[in-house]
């Protein structure tokens, strides 16, 4: 359930001290004792079912597409961006390093660092090319005032929570290859690599959940309409 309160009605907490995610500012908001009337209440239920009062009267496509595949995929947007950018760091950085271990040699000719980019290209890629799949099929039947069957909800849903997933472990196989200086304070790698992480713990990265959930609906089971 969404509340919608004036700003005097409420106070905001300073709690906020996190990594990755400092510059969120997503601080606690306080509200008591406040009396909410009913025209400030926007239930997750109606928005799931895309009948909520704004969706009854815009008639913009935007309205039209499930509040759950939007806002989990902008979750994931700038998780595989950040990875995106780590990697172009990664390659930049390695570009020039000569090993003092392990044989020494210069890093590019290293066959082990060559397989790690390899893996982390493809994972990169995959995430973005479902991902552009599945958005663009919703914007479409939105645009169209179409229905938008929950097959596909589901599978959005399900591309993704693998879409972080997979950028995630490229970025991991990336920072562990990258060796001790990726640990730098400042250094392109760490900052992609802590901002990955950082973004993975949102709630709407629960990899396992949002799997079962895909998994309820190709058995046919009933699906909570609102987490997709």
């Amino acid at each position: 359930m969404t509340v919608l309160v004036p700003r005097f009605d409420y106070r905001i907490e300073d709690v906020w001290d996190v990594v990755g995610l400092r510059g969120t500012a997503s601080n606690d908001i306080v509200v008591e004792p406040v009396f909410v009337p009913a025209h400030r209440v926007i239930r997750n239920y109606e928005q799931a079912q895309l009948k909520g009062p704004g969706q009854k009267v815009n008639p913009g496509p935007l309205y039209r597409l499930p509040f759950a595949a939007v806002f989990t995929s902008a979750i994931t947007a700038p998780v595989i961006g950040a990875v995106a950018g780590g990697y172009d760091s990664y390659i930049s950085l390695m570009k020039e390093r000569v090993r003092l271990s392990l044989g020494g040699g210069r890093f590019v000719e290293d066959p082990f660092a060559q397989v790690a980019i390899a893996r982390a290209a493809s994972d990169i890629d995959a995430t973005l090319l479902q991902m552009d799949r599945n958005l663009r099929e919703l914007s479409a039947l939105a645009a169209e005032g179409r229905e938008i069957p929950v097959e596909l909800r589901l599978r959005t849903r399900r591309d993704q929570v693998r879409g972080t997933e997979r950028a995630v472990a490229a970025m991991d196989l990336l920072f562990k290859t990258a060796g001790g200086n990726s640990l730098r304070r400042g250094n392109p790698i760490e900052r992609a690599w802590r901002d990955a992480h950082a973004g993975s713990v949102h709630v709407a990265n629960d990899v396992e959940r949002a799997l079962a959930m895909y998994g309820r609906g190709a058995f046919g089971l009933t699906v909570e309409d609102n987490l997709v």
